[in-house]
């Protein structure tokens, strides 16, 4: 595939990035609270009411967000369904950043939260089967993980593993 091609499929993409910030922190909100404001996400996002409103005025014609007539906002269904699928991503991604690749925590949420808004449904998928895999208690998944470790480029790129309980910025416990 050109990267002409690449990149015209990269532009078609469902979320941008901040879009999915959106989404996620009217999600947050809705949960903590019960209810999402303008003001909420404004004040969550540390953005004006006006910057907030005009962001999300897009998402609101797509019918990813919904007013009501109180100024209230929730997700429809396929905000919601975007909503849990960029949790999941970024569940895996840090998780496969973290516990494969030995990425820092806070690097791993980091570099997580700047691509789950980006991947396919199909990779999702097969990245949630090779973690689960790399997750077993196969003898080969120790071989390879022992390897990994000792291979010599990785040296320098893997850093010990996070300690189980570590807590990180959002407050995840990872075990």
């Amino acid at each position: 595939m050109s990267q002409t091609t690449t990149w015209k499929l990269f532009e078609e993409n469902a979320l941008t990035h901040s879009a999915a910030h959106y989404l996620m922190t009217v999600h947050e909100l809705i949960e903590e609270q019960g209810y999402a404001r303008v003001t909420d996400i404004a004040k969550a996002l540390n953005i004006t009411r006006g910057s907030c409103s005009i962001s999300l005025k897009p998402l609101k014609k797509r019918g990813l967000i919904r007013e009501d007539q109180n100024k209230f906002l929730s997700l429809s269904e396929e905000g919601l369904r975007l909503t849990k699928l960029i949790e999941k991503n970024d569940e895996l991604l840090e998780t496969f950043f973290r516990d494969v690749l030995s990425v820092e925590i806070d690097q791993a949420e980091i570099d997580a939260c700047k691509i789950e808004h980006l991947i396919s449904i199909e990779t999702s998928v097969k990245l949630a089967h090779f973690i689960s895999f790399l997750k077993s208690d196969h003898e080969a998944v120790r071989n390879f993980m022992m390897e990994l470790k000792k291979f010599p480029a990785c040296q320098t790129l893997l850093p010990v593993t996070p300690k189980k309980g570590t807590q990180s910025r959002r407050g995840k416990q990872w075990n």
